[in-house]
């Protein structure tokens, strides 16, 4: 059976565990719980959390306290090693929020450290925030959700901007070029109930690629 890797904070799961309930082909390994080895993935999957800790950022932190004081170094650690195993055998990637931005430094790209009107409550898990999209994204979304005060400024080696805010610019959605599937977004499709062909495409690319390792 083919396995999805990821670390996921236990207060995420419930927000999750429908769009996992769609693939139950996959098994969903939490490197949080000490199961996600990424010599057993078939897939990576980067989730949202607190900001990356400043020593793994691309850049300088000129204001120490607009980053978030409950940082988490050891997950951190793991990530940054588990994009790039998963780059470099080419599984395919989902990235989501601060995954987004994890992939982006991950690549040699930088952040926005601190950006106002993306987090209010009422954008959390309402589809409100508009976007504009490039025509050859796979998905596209007129409106999304938003719940950030970060997002990705100089784009990572490969990358790709997909979507932007229509109001002020700010990177919505990212793929590698030349990847089968390497995508962030910075909504979170967790949250919401229009994304369910975004997790049906990314699950259905981790099927895919253990049946050719396979064959």
């Amino acid at each position: 059976m083919p396995n999805l890797v990821t670390w996921m904070r236990a207060k995420d799961e419930p927000h999750f565990a429908p769009f996992f309930a769609r693939a139950p082909a996959l098994t969903i390994l939490n490197a949080a719980r000490g199961d996600g080895l990424m010599a057993e993935a078939g897939g990576l999957l980067l989730t949202g959390g607190a900001d990356i800790a400043p020593d793994f950022l691309k850049q300088a932190v000129p204001v120490p306290q607009i980053l978030q004081t409950d940082t988490d170094p050891e997950r951190d650690r793991w990530e940054f090693a588990a994009v790039h195993d998963a780059l470099e055998r080419g599984l395919p990637i989902f990235a989501i929020c601060k995954g987004m931005q994890l992939l982006n430094v991950a690549l040699g790209g930088t952040l926005h450290l601190d950006i106002p009107g993306h987090n209010v409550p009422e954008m959390k898990t309402h589809d409100v925030q508009s976007l504009r999209t490039e025509a050859g994204a796979s998905h596209r979304y007129e409106k999304v959700n938003s719940s950030h005060h970060q997002a990705v400024d100089q784009l990572g080696d490969g990358l790709e901007v997909e979507a932007w805010c229509a109001s002020d610019d700010i990177i919505e959605q990212i793929r590698r070029r030349d990847s089968p599937f390497v995508l962030g977004v910075q909504y979170h499709p967790e949250r919401g109930t229009i994304y369910n062909a975004l997790f049906d495409d990314f699950f259905a690319r981790v099927v895919e690629f253990r049946k050719a390792r396979q064959d």
